[in-house]
């Protein structure tokens, strides 16, 4: 008795939610109005063959044209919604692609540290020559012969970054500013497939609604048939197949939602994770921008050094003023550099535990 009573809620907890969402939902009143049309001139026309004892092909015919009729309508909308989610192909290839975009920003990372190794040779260069201009200034023999051997020294060291180390830089950038524009446009998707989740709510009605015309149905053929010991049977057994069908529709939905979600998630940390990396990249371009410049004034001072003795006192100390802001820049610049290794590793983690969460 319990069990009965359970299901008995069961049934009209599911009726109650039904009738409020046609109240809500315009499509869904326009469906139930026509399937109780259908229903009801069906059942009708079995009561006039009931009344003679026969079925007539043309009842027959009414009670499967609108089995039919019905359950194309739930096909319709079903594949107008249908999104296989569970199998994103285009996910996996962002996420791969993402992956692949790391380490690649890794690698150009590794690249900077050695231009900053050379940058920081440079640096103990001109050490050594303000080291030896202070032991040459004002001794005898040739003045300053150490102290331009080391400028010479500084001045063949050149510009610690390469033409490769920019064609990698313009190269890492491009990809991450690609795959930001990309993952705009996947996160856009699904925000429209999270927006229009509540037709997945309506087709589940829509299926409810189809389930129970074909109870009603169903039974009033069997009634016709005059078997009375097979109708109690029959519609006891289908009106328990509406209630788990509507929980079934349901789940489906619940699922279907979760599963968006966590796509989304994986998209917004993605996106996340690359916009950080464009923003450390501008960084880094600015700052090498301007340890460019000074090593370009340095280079410049020495080489006004080299011209002459008489040059080479000037020089230096044009060469002094500058030197503060020129290991400055240096250390900034390696900061820099160990900051974006360090976001890229984190946004990689933090990618890798939603993934990992979404799987279990």
């Amino acid at each position: 008795m319990g069990a009965q009573h359970s299901k008995r809620t069961l049934d009209r907890d599911v009726l109650i939610s039904y009738e409020s969402a046609c109240q809500l939902d315009p499509d869904l009143q326009t469906f139930d109005t026509a399937i109780q049309a259908r229903t009801n001139h069906v059942i009708n026309t079995l009561a006039v063959g009931v009344e003679v004892r026969s079925l007539s092909f043309d009842s027959l015919k009414d009670v499967t044209g609108c089995l039919l009729e019905t359950n194309q309508e739930v096909v319709k909308i079903i594949l107008n919604c249908k999104e296989d989610i569970w199998n994103n192909k285009e996910l996996l290839d962002f996420v791969e692609q993402y992956f692949e975009n790391s380490l690649q920003t890794l690698d150009f990372c590794t690249a900077l540290e050695k231009c900053l190794k050379r940058a920081c040779d440079s640096e103990f260069i001109i050490q050594l020559v303000l080291q030896q201009f202070e032991e040459e200034d004002g001794f005898g023999g040739k003045k300053y012969s150490k102290t331009i051997q080391e400028l010479k020294n500084f001045k063949a060291a050149g510009d610690p970054f390469t033409e490769e180390f920019f064609q990698a830089f313009q190269s890492v950038y491009n990809q991450h500013l690609s795959m930001l524009e990309k993952l705009k446009i996947q996160k856009s998707k699904l925000d429209k497939k999270l927006k229009y989740l509540k037709v997945w709510r309506k087709v589940s009605n829509f299926v409810f609604a189809a389930a129970f015309a074909s109870v009603l149905i169903c039974s009033a053929v069997v009634a016709a048939m005059a078997t009375p010991h097979l109708v109690a049977a029959l519609v006891a057994a289908m009106s328990a197949a509406v209630g788990p069908v509507g929980k079934w529709i349901d789940s489906l939905w619940k699922d279907y939602q979760v599963a968006l979600k966590e796509q989304k998630g994986i998209v917004s940390a993605m996106q996340v994770g690359t916009f950080v990396a464009i923003k450390d990249l501008d960084s880094i371009r600015v700052l090498v921008d301007r340890l460019e410049i000074e090593i370009e004034s340095l280079l410049q001072n020495a080489e006004f050094a080299l011209r002459e003795e008489d040059a080479v006192k000037f020089g230096i100390e044009e060469i002094k003023k500058k030197l503060e802001l020129f290991t400055r820049s240096i250390k900034d610049l390696g900061d820099q550099a160990d900051r974006c290794s360090r976001d890229i590793r984190m946004a990689r983690t933090v990618v890798l535990q939603r993934i990992i969460r979404k799987s279990v």
